[in-house]
């Protein structure tokens, strides 16, 4: 695997890639798992010359599925294990895994994978004393002495207690498990401890998989970018147990929230309701938990995107109460001192900063002062007057469209509940056909070339762009709460005749794959 430049998140050869969350993995059951599917989307990307596989938060999720409302921010999907894996771990039956086989293929219904899957997890992770291997204890036992102490166990007891509340957020448990009474806490240890063992079990599991799909990826020239949200969700473990770190009181109840201003993606702004920092209490500690947070973050992926960027220089604190984000206003974030903190703990720093939106002077110098790449999405850009593609930035990554767009073709052909007028669709058609060639029945392809084109030492392109579908493939409309997070690959789609033509627009633009690696 290529080193990365000092300074810098981004390889030091030009690369390409692709953005495909792990749920929308074809597999087997309900979504995708960090088995062979996972594992065969690696080699179509090597077949394909690209170098970077882009995905969302991998923590787990709840209530809507958003993986950017994640249950904790160390912790991993326990819905992306792979159970082929289990039954090869001798943890799991084949007659056991029957129960799963119902499930649809060609979409993801988490209502019935949820329960399913976790009923099977439990029983494999109860089996792991008596047939895991040696190795593998091993193993596990060093997971343990590494992450115990730090998330892993705070994170276990906030499972059970979340189960035994009929799932509600932790502000309306029971008062002493609110507000962490030792003595409660002490005896849920005492009475849940199998229990306990088995959510850590349960993450390991998550952990051992993943590091070595990560291998196979570095082995095929391929690095991991993750995604990082600049917030935690109030129900969370992380909330539960540091909420020293937050602007809440001993209730979990908060002052104000987080979200955007009214902004390109809604008129009323984006309501997104989790908890704001406590940028003294960080100052104070030397940023100690986000520190542990990069680092953990680090350990899932080569490159890690920080969502929000902006929230660093300055922040959109709305009134707890609000039901828009139009009664907002500004305040400072921590600035310099956090990456300061972070460079200083853990050297040079795999950030891209997610500069979209509403960015000022201020925002970009704060980008620049650390040398974070920042991101360029064509779907904003190509119709801004006098937009060059020359012009882009080398230290950035372009893309077509986030998984907060409309594919390109939706875009294109203005898809559902977009709220351009119809004048304004035909100004951004007419703008993009100039980058495309003039050519609209290739506007996905087209859109992704011009991403290659750029000077950005990283290019990436959705999946869906690559196979060129339309609104009916589009991951997530920022502002709603329904059908978000769906999307499946249909592995069909995924032909020859695609693995040339992008391995040809690859080459072409000199973004290959370094040939040792090949």
């Amino acid at each position: 695997m290529q080193e990365k430049v000092p300074g810098t998140a981004l390889p030091p050869a030009r690369r390409a890639g692709a953005g495909l969350h792990l749920t929308s993995l074809p597999g087997q059951f309900g979504i995708g798992e960090l088995g062979k599917e996972a594992y065969a989307f690696v080699d179509y990307l090597r077949r394909m010359r690209l170098g970077v596989w882009q995905f969302l938060p991998l923590g787990p999720t709840a209530y809507g599925d958003s993986p950017y409302q994640s249950l904790s921010t160390f912790a991993g999907n326990e819905m992306l294990i792979d159970i082929a894996d289990l039954q090869k771990k001798r943890l799991l039956r084949p007659r056991e895994v029957k129960a799963l086989s119902s499930l649809p293929r060609d979409h993801v219904d988490y209502g019935a994978l949820v329960p399913a899957k976790s009923a099977l997890l439990m029983t494999a992770a109860s089996r792991f004393s008596a047939r895991a291997n040696t190795k593998l204890k091993s193993a596990f036992e060093q997971f343990l002495a590494l992450n115990d102490n730090r998330w892993l166990h705070d994170y276990a007891l906030y499972r059970i207690l979340k189960s035994r509340h009929d799932e509600q957020s932790w502000p309306h448990w029971a008062p002493q498990f609110v507000h962490r009474d030792a003595a409660a806490l002490m005896n849920l240890h005492r009475d849940a401890s199998t229990e306990i063992q088995c959510i850590k079990i349960q993450q390991f599991l998550f952990h051992e998989q993943w590091q070595r799909l990560r291998n196979y990826a570095h082995a095929a020239g391929v690095l991991l970018f993750g995604d990082m949200p600049i917030y935690i969700a109030l129900d969370s473990s992380d909330a539960w147990a540091n909420r020293d770190i937050l602007r809440i009181d001993a209730d979990g109840k908060p002052d104000r929230v987080g979200g955007v201003p009214p902004d390109y993606f809604s008129n009323d702004g984006q309501l997104w309701g989790n908890p704001l920092y406590d940028w003294d209490a960080h100052a104070k500690n030397g940023y100690r938990w986000w520190i542990d947070r990069l680092r953990a973050s680090t350990d899932i992926a080569d490159i890690v995107r920080i969502d929000h960027f902006r929230g660093f220089e300055s922040y959109w604190s709305i009134p707890a109460e609000a039901t828009t984000a139009r009664t907002g206003r500004w305040e400072a974030g921590p600035g310099d001192a956090i990456f300061d903190a972070l460079k200083q703990a853990l050297g040079s720093l795999p950030i891209v900063a997610e500069d979209l939106g509403l960015i000022t002077p201020e925002v970009e110098a704060l980008r620049d002062r650390h040398q974070l790449p920042g991101m360029v999405v064509l779907q904003f850009s190509v119709t801004n007057e006098g937009f060059d593609l020359a012009a882009v930035p080398e230290n950035s990554v372009c893309y077509t469209g986030t998984h907060d767009n409309d594919t390109s073709l939706g875009w294109f052909c203005g898809g559902p509940g977009d709220e351009r007028s119809a004048d304004e669709i035909r100004a951004d058609q007419e703008a993009v056909l100039r980058i495309c060639n003039g050519d609209p029945g290739s506007i996905s392809m087209g859109l992704v070339k011009a991403a290659y084109s750029t000077p950005a030492k990283l290019a990436v392109a959705p999946m869906q762009d690559y196979l060129g579908l339309g609104s009916e493939a589009r991951f997530n409309t920022p502002g709603t709460a329904d059908n978000n997070w769906r999307w499946r690959l249909d592995p069909s789609a995924l032909t020859d005749q695609l693995c040339e033509e992008v391995a040809a627009a690859v080459i072409a633009s000199d973004r290959e794959i370094p040939s040792a690696l090949r």
